[in-house]
């Protein structure tokens, strides 16, 4: 008995659902794939974004300027030249913070993500100027930049800077310590903070990979030495590898990790190509210039009233009276009203409020 074979039918043209189900895996692995591109810049906006929403949970009367012995003790002897230099190096500042400010304000998504080429360093540099002001006042006169992080370092440990800022690492490659971040040990995820936890675990993250960096750049530095390398006792020959003794040999190179050596990355991350990764990855571009801005706002009115208390207010007032056009009527004001002289003319207390109208938002001034 003959059975009939069954014909095969191939269609010419594949089913619909295989054809969507192949397009949704490609475009999964291309999502997944810009996303893992983008991980480097995320992290680099998490630790920003959560140096931002620690300054402002932290940012109270309790641990403000106005209560640490160092800035009541603070004073200066300045003669008409080093007012000058003050003015000058004041005026750089705020210069380039209204340029980082104007692109912040002005720039959409697009521009604002080609805008990192120029507004790494124009943080970095906006915060610098006004940090050499107030180290000016200090008798720190000086344009090294290893100096200035060194003599910042020792600052921030003294308290010289109000809680939300007055964090440090210090000790050996491999066995850092974090301070003044209790929550510091808890694991940092890649996601934007939503806690004051998930903040601090994020920062205590950025100060030890930063102080990684700095120890093993300096490890290299010591190395290439002749007067300085660490060598084998048996070949004489600088070791390649090194112990926990070794590492300890050269801690008291690196000083201290603060906020400013964190800012620092922003520099780096500018003169390498890092920068061109950030510019392709897909982050919340606007919410990055946001958090650099309220940073940079917060440091730079600690420094104006360091150097407002060192040469007077009104000497100080008068300084910001005679602004060029560009910056009048503007930010530098605004932090003279609602930063310095709440600080260095209190008014005197007036009779509580009734009630209060809902939560406050503080914005950069």
């Amino acid at each position: 008995m003959k059975t009939q074979e069954e014909t095969r039918i191939i269609p010419l043209i594949p089913q619909v659902d295989q054809v969507d189900a192949a397009v949704d895996e490609q475009q999964q692995k291309l999502a997944d794939e810009n996303w893992r591109k983008s991980i480097p810049a995320q992290v680099f906006l998490n630790y920003f974004f959560a140096i931002n929403y620690h300054i402002q949970e932290n940012d109270d009367v309790l641990g403000g300027i106005q209560n640490l012995p160092f800035f009541r003790s603070h004073t200066a002897e300045l003669n008409d030249a080093d007012v000058a230099t003050l003015t000058k190096l004041l005026h750089t500042s705020w210069s380039t913070e209204y340029a980082l400010r104007a692109t912040a304000e002005l720039g959409d998504e697009n521009f604002l993500r080609n805008a990192l080429h120029w507004t790494f360093p124009q943080a970095y540099h906006a915060i610098l100027s006004g940090l050499q002001a107030f180290l000016y006042t200090t008798g720190v006169r000086s344009n090294n930049g290893q100096l200035i992080r060194r003599e910042v370092g020792r600052l921030v440990v003294k308290n010289a800077y109000p809680r939300p800022v007055s964090f440090y690492a210090a000790g050996a490659y491999g066995d850092f310590s974090i301070h003044r971040l209790p929550l510091a040990g808890y694991k940092a995820g890649l996601h934007i903070a939503s806690k004051e936890i998930d903040a601090q675990a994020q920062i205590g993250q950025f100060l030890r990979t930063t102080r990684k960096m700095k120890a093993q750049w300096t490890r290299a530095q010591v190395q290439a030495n002749p007067n300085t390398a660490i060598r084998s006792q048996k070949t004489g020959r600088p070791l390649d590898k090194w112990t926990a003794a070794h590492w300890q040999q050269i801690t008291w190179r690196l000083g201290y990790t603060t906020i400013f050596d964190l800012l620092g990355r922003l520099r780096i991350s500018e003169s390498t190509r890092e920068i061109e990764r950030y510019v392709e990855a897909d982050i919340d571009f606007s919410l990055f210039h946001a958090s650099l801005l309220n940073i940079v706002s917060y440091l730079n009115g600690i420094h104006e009233t360091y150097v407002a208390k060192a040469l007077g207010l009104e000497r100080y007032r008068q300084l910001v009276a005679e602004l060029p056009v560009h910056l009048q009527s503007g930010f530098v004001q605004e932090r003279l009203r609602t930063r310095v002289e709440p600080v260095l003319a209190p008014t005197p207390p007036t009779a509580p409020a009734i009630a209060a109208e809902g939560q406050q938002f503080r914005l950069a001034a």
